[in-house]
């Protein structure tokens, strides 16, 4: 009876269905205390973490426009060009003509896939990764095949003038997560889009230029697509990070906040698209919203912003707005509260970002590199502690009072993984890690 686009089981697996009767003997033995039953350092809303965006002033001023309809495919041009300044104020150079409204960023893979792929077809998706990805491919009756982050570990240059051997207790080398470009050689052959995370969920990873080179042609070289999901782009630790747009597109011009002319081409009536002429051979996408950008995923509204060749950007274009026009799913509140909400976006960001980096900071130096690997960006950091993964988080949970998600979960390569929130309240967050070191 049920589409074969389902997983044949439904029911939670044996180790969810035991983590939720944990949860339930924690929060009973707790029921006459004040203290916290259990601290949940698996938050991922900054709304549950006390990081709410005022709303008032943007309802005040988008109200006028929630009873609007006006349908457009790619959504309201002034809220596309809300998008485009958004960019702009982080010194990217889209146009308004390259940004199609979703409303979700899982919508907006769901549109992808559905202009890009057949049923059977393959999507290239990161390991150690987020679940939800493999869901998303397999409702469109999609595969997923894996390539690979490895872990490595890079020595730390010495500060000039500063000789290590004289430094007390100096941290001589760093381990972090790297693509390992090498993986890619071997998809299947009808893998039809590439998917990069940047900032990683789980691992922090951010692209590099070189990964990022690596990445282009090997999609240019087997006629593929290049998806970049950066919903956790303006949440970087390290001056090391660029948004990956940036690889692509030239610097706004510096006084006037524009894009040079010479890249930008006319695609008629005036509509000036930012296309570089010599630019990458693929089409890429980069995906966002405001689930990130302003804490509030409950306003379900993403886009993506995109670059093609300049002579696919038409057909490309004309196919996505066709697959939106078959659902305009975009509500006309979510978009005018876009428009009020992203000119707020950088200094809700700050926010966010200070705490971030406050508990990343704590937990870099409760536990050595080699176990607890660098983070460059996200919201989410992961730990290895040994044993195994689902007796670690049941023990964490029942013993500690500590509830984190285990590695498996992300399809982590090896046991002993546990990924952790940045995003809980510092002081929640220290006592947190405090009882997992005990």
């Amino acid at each position: 009876m049920l589409s074969s686009r389902l997983p044949k089981d439904l029911s939670p697996s044996p180790f969810f269905a035991e983590l939720e009767r944990a949860k339930a003997d924690v929060l009973a033995a707790c029921a006459n205390s004040d203290a916290l039953p259990f601290i949940d350092m698996t938050v991922s809303s900054p709304v549950k973490a006390g990081l709410p965006v005022d709303l008032d002033d943007a309802v005040d001023e988008g109200r006028k426009a929630f009873g609007n309809w006006s349908p457009d495919a790619a959504g309201w041009k002034s809220a596309r060009e809300a998008v485009v300044e958004y960019y702009r104020e982080r010194g990217g150079n889209f146009t308004a003509g390259q940004i199609i409204l979703t409303a979700s960023t899982s919508e907006a893979y769901s549109v992808l896939f559905k202009t890009f792929c057949d049923p059977g077809d393959v999507i290239l998706t990161p390991m150690p990764g987020y679940p939800l990805l493999d869901t998303l491919a397999q409702l469109e009756h999609l595969e997923c095949a894996p390539y690979f982050l490895k872990l490595v570990r890079q020595p730390v240059k010495a500060k000039k003038n500063v000789i290590l051997s004289e430094v007390k207790n100096p941290v001589k080398s760093t381990f972090r997560f790297v693509l390992d470009s090498d993986s890619l050689l071997a998809a299947p052959e009808h893998a039809k889009i590439l998917l990069l995370v940047s900032p990683h969920n789980p691992t922090g990873h951010c692209i590099s230029r070189e990964e990022w080179n690596a990445a282009v042609s090997f999609c240019e070289e087997n006629n593929m697509i290049l998806v970049v999901d950066e919903v956790f782009g303006d949440y970087a630790f390290s001056d090391k990070v660029s948004r990956t747009w940036q690889y692509v597109f030239a610097p706004c011009h510096p006084e006037r906040n524009e894009v040079e002319s010479k890249d930008l081409w006319d695609a008629g009536g005036g509509d000036f698209i930012n296309l570089p002429e010599n630019g990458p051979k693929c089409p890429i996408f980069w995906l966002n919203g405001l689930s990130k950008a302003v804490g509030s995923p409950q306003l379900k509204l993403g886009w993506m912003a995109f670059y093609a060749p300049r002579e696919n950007f038409e057909e490309i274009r004309a196919a996505l707005e066709f697959v939106e026009d078959a659902y305009l799913s975009v509500s006309a509140p979510a978009q005018a509260l876009g428009i009020s909400l992203l000119p707020k976006a950088s200094a809700y960001e700050s926010r966010v970002r200070e705490r971030l980096l406050t508990n990343w900071q704590m937990l870099r130096e409760a536990f050595p590199s080699k176990y607890c690997p660098e983070v460059l960006g996200g919201w989410y950091a992961v730990v290895r502690l040994g044993e195994d993964d689902e007796e670690l988080t049941l023990r964490l949970l029942r013993e500690k009072h500590v509830l984190v998600q285990p590695g498996f979960f992300f399809d982590f390569d090896e046991d002993g993984w546990v990924v952790i929130s940045l995003l809980q309240d510092p002081a929640v967050f220290k006592e947190a890690i405090s009882r997992i070191k005990l």
